[in-house]
């Protein structure tokens, strides 16, 4: 009996309508019977005419194939009567499906419904039974649900829909209230007669909503519990954005929660002072979680502190990095109770001390670190953490081996309880660039508590000013080297002058072909060369001769490529990039040629086996000159020209170096160490600035800032000529290795100069040019001079570096008795050291020194004329 019972309960349910189940079983029954009578017909009609034997055979025959076709209609070979539609699980599937199926045909005629359909619509037969497009279309609250499914049906395409009915389906349950519906259709691909079939499945999911709905109503009961809570609350992805915050702490925070949206704000807004490095100290273990309670700052959106208590809850994931965190706020002071145990005067001291700038920590008599604050905790991220502190981490770990034994003896000294404690200066453990100053302070009144702390120790980081310092250091040192060489090129100018005068006047008493005419012409190129050296001195001292000029960037480094791209060769590729719409400089063309020249030739040095020489010119605009963040660069419009090579590149130790006079990284003959150092010299001199950036196997970059040019509207009827050399003579490169031959005059020259041979080779050049010439040592001699000839003097060559008055103070006490008379300057410094100390109006010519006879003639002659 129970077997009996297991079986009609495993009994699958028969489907209210089934019109697939015997497709074309009829018609073969028909067509089996045709066969078989037209069989017995033939035998009746040919049994006289065939044989007893054939009659037999024939029998036979049939009577094997008879054996052969029931055997394979038993076997399932051959089927005489098909199967019902398809797949007996399929159909078992759908008569035993919980939802309710239907499938019409084109003609919305019902092909199957099973018994969960009839369940679902109230049909207890198959008249009774509806199709699903003819019952939902008199609900208004699923029509229009129905007519999307139906077009879906006729594009070929699967869907369902949810829609909510007023009263059930089902006629016996219309009084049990709304119910909610679930219809999906699909598309079937042939029915019996190749027509295409539709399949509607239909379920009640009341139940379903029903719960949905009671979750969603305890959720937003349990957020409203939450948003409302006396604490504040917010919830932090693994990047510290804001996924979640109460209303509660919205209010405090004064955050518009309508407003705001998950990501759109970070921790660290709201976040005062330095609390984030308490923040971020606290790290659980990996595949782990931790909790920690910190006090500090949150910020308001008004710009106000918040005093709160944080109990911050972190993760992380298996492989170490960080997770999500959840961390409950409590207000400390007004808008909330203070933390157990907490006084006023307690909380006031940790915001105090973790908002303020300094780093602090507490050690005891080992060493141990006690406590710290945040940005003590800042500063030294990644050295230590919250973990190693509460396990009692030496502070010796965060002070560097370097400095340790300065440090013990500051901490043995805080241990004595002296007040003078020497501060111990240390390089930051997780980076050798950066310095920190450690002050150690004894604890002299303390308290009876466990541990007890021995010294308050203050870090102060001192990068900055160490760098200062080294800055200055390498200034004072580079002034100091400036002057010196220009110190030493303005001597042995006067003893270039004086070989250069006396080899002209040997030269002009020989004939070229006289055996000495050779050696003199050696001389005079040998000091020629000598004087070149010399000028590059003075550039470096910032003090040679410069003539600047309004100049266009682009045309001055378009002019220079073919020169650059020959003497860089064929191994090495130029490319320039001439930028966009450059402003104007004020420069010297031909010195700064020969700073490009300089540079490029060196950055083929650099590539002995060939690269790419790059050459840009930008705009430098004064906003992105500040985010540089170069020091001693002032922020201004700047037109910036780097020079790039692909070389070997610069150590940092020579780095430091390379402006240096007679400093070179060459072999011995192949530099003099003075080329960067006239590079330097002479954008310094232009009001420039330049800086090597270099990489040791990846190349060098020199980057030059030449400052805009803004042209200043001069007063009507003014040319700009007042202070400006009256006279521009020829300078060294500019004159013939053999002296020419020029008529004087009877003009009466004052010459004064301190050095004597250049005082008398001057005098003997000009008095064989035919001019009268009286000397003086000084400016106070060549005064007493001009009283004794009673100003009848025409013009005046004074050096201008003299003992007892020099050249400026001679000029301006001239000019007050004699303002017309013509004055010529001599001196190897540039025009602008000394032009700054004469009169606006003043007007002068002058002359460059090492100078020849030619030029000495010319010049005096010219100003003369």
């Amino acid at each position: 009996m129970a077997r009996e019972t297991a079986q009609k309960g495993t009994a699958r349910p028969e489907p209210i309508v089934d019109r697939g189940t015997h497709p074309r079983t009829a018609p073969r029954l028909v067509l089996l019977a045709i066969i078989l009578i037209a069989a017995a017909g033939a035998f009746i009609v040919y049994q006289d005419r065939l044989d007893n034997e054939a009659m037999l055979a024939l029998l036979g025959v049939l009577a094997m194939m008879g054996i052969f076709f029931l055997v394979s209609a038993v076997i399932g070979f051959i089927q005489v009567m098909p199967h019902s539609g398809s797949d007996p699980l399929a159909r078992a599937y759908l008569d035993a499906h919980p939802d309710g199926i239907v499938i019409t045909d084109a003609g919305d005629r019902v092909i199957y419904a099973n018994q969960a359909y009839a369940r679902l619509t109230g049909a207890s037969n198959a008249r009774e039974l509806q199709t699903v497009e003819g019952m939902l279309s008199r609900f208004k609250e699923s029509t229009e649900a129905v007519y999307r499914l139906t077009n879906a049906l006729r594009d070929g395409r699967a869907d369902q829909e949810e829609f909510r009915l007023m009263r059930s389906l089902d006629v016996q349950a219309r009084g049990e209230g709304a119910h909610w519906y679930r219809l999906g259709a699909r598309p079937l691909e042939t029915g019996r007669r190749g027509e295409p079939l539709r399949a509607w499945q239909l379920s009640d999911i009341t139940r379903e909503r029903e719960d949905q709905e009671r979750f969603f109503k305890e959720l937003q009961h349990a957020i409203d519990y939450l948003d409302h809570a006396p604490a504040g609350f917010f919830s932090a992805g693994e990047r510290g954005d804001i996924v979640y915050l109460n209303a509660t702490l919205a209010d405090w925070l004064g955050i518009d929660l309508a407003r705001f949206r998950p990501g759109a704000i970070s921790l660290d807004e709201l976040v005062a002072g330095e609390g984030m490095s308490l923040i971020d100290s606290v790290r659980a273990e990996p595949g782990a979680n931790r909790t920690a309670m910190l006090d500090l700052d949150m910020l308001k959106a008004s710009g106000q502190s918040l005093p709160v208590t944080l109990l911050h809850r972190v993760s992380a994931t298996r492989d170490g990095a960080p997770g999500e965190s959840r961390t409950i706020v409590l207000g400390r002071g007004e808008t909330g109770s203070a933390v157990a145990g907490g006084s006023a005067a307690e909380m006031r001291f940790t915001r105090f001390f973790n908002n303020t700038p300094m780093a602090i920590a507490s050690v005891d008599a080992d060493g141990r670190i006690l406590r710290t604050n945040a940005p003590f905790l800042k500063m030294f991220s990644g050295v230590i953490s919250l973990d190693e502190m509460d396990n009692g981490a030496q502070f010796e770990i965060v002070v560097g081996r370097t400095s340790l034994d300065a440090f013990e003896t500051a901490l043995a000294a805080a241990r004595d309880g002296q007040g003078e404690i020497a501060p111990v200066e240390a390089r930051h453990p997780g980076n050798d660039e950066r310095h920190v100053r450690f002050y150690v302070n004894a604890v002299i009144d303390r308290a009876g508590s466990e541990p007890e702390e021995a010294a308050i120790i203050y870090a102060v980081e001192t990068t900055e000013q160490k760098a200062l310092e080294n800055q200055m250091a390498q200034t004072q040192k580079m002034n100091a080297v400036g002057t010196l060489a220009g110190g030493i090129a303005h001597d042995f100018n006067n003893v270039l002058t004086a070989v250069l005068l006396s080899a002209d006047h040997l030269l002009l008493s020989l004939r070229p072909s006289d055996a000495s005419f050779a050696d003199l012409m050696e001389i005079k190129r040998n000091a020629n060369r000598a004087a070149v050296l010399v000028r590059q001195l003075l550039a470096f001292s910032r003090k040679q001769t410069m003539r600047p000029t309004v100049l266009q960037m682009t045309d001055v480094i378009g002019d220079l490529r073919m020169l650059v791209d020959r003497l860089t060769g064929t191994n090495v590729r130029l490319v320039i990039d001439y930028g966009r719409d450059l402003w104007s400089v004020k420069t010297d063309i031909g010195q700064f040629e020969q700073v490009v020249i300089n540079l490029s030739v060196n950055a083929r040095d650099a590539m002995p086996e060939g690269g790419t020489l790059t050459i840009r010119l930008r705009n430098r605009p004064a906003a992105e000159v500040r985010e540089l963040g170069l020091r001693d660069l002032p922020e201004a419009d700047y037109v910036l020209i780097e020079v790039e090579d692909e070389g070997s590149g610069i150590e940092p130790e020579v780095l430091e170096k390379i402006f240096e006079p007679f400093f070179t990284t060459k072999e011995v003959g192949k530099g003099t160490g003075l080329g960067l150092s006239m590079v330097y010299g002479i954008v310094k001199q232009s009001g420039g600035y330049i800086y090597p950036d270099s990489q040791v196997g990846r190349g060098t970059t020199f980057s030059i800032y030449l400052p805009r040019h803004i042209e200043e509207a001069l007063p009507e009827g003014e040319d700009g000529a007042a202070g400006s050399p009256q006279q521009t003579v020829p300078t060294i490169a500019d004159t013939d290795d053999e002296p020419t031959d020029l008529t004087g005059g009877s003009a009466v020259v004052l010459l004064v100069e301190d050095e004597e041979a250049v005082r008398r080779g001057g005098k003997r050049m000009l008095e064989t040019r035919g001019y009268v010439v009286h000397e003086a040592t000084s400016g106070v001699e060549a005064l007493e001079v001009m009283r004794e000839l009673d100003g009848q003097v025409d013009v005046v060559v004074s050096d201008v570096v003299m003992p007892e008055m020099d050249g400026p103070s001679l000029l301006r006490e001239l000019r007050k008795d004699y303002p017309d008379l013509k004055f010529i300057f001599v001196s190897g410094y540039a025009e602008d050291a000394f032009a700054k100390n004469l009169p606006a109006d003043a007007e002068f010519g002058f002359l460059a020194k090492p100078f020849s006879l030619k030029q000495l003639a010319v010049s005096v002659r010219e100003i003369l004329d």
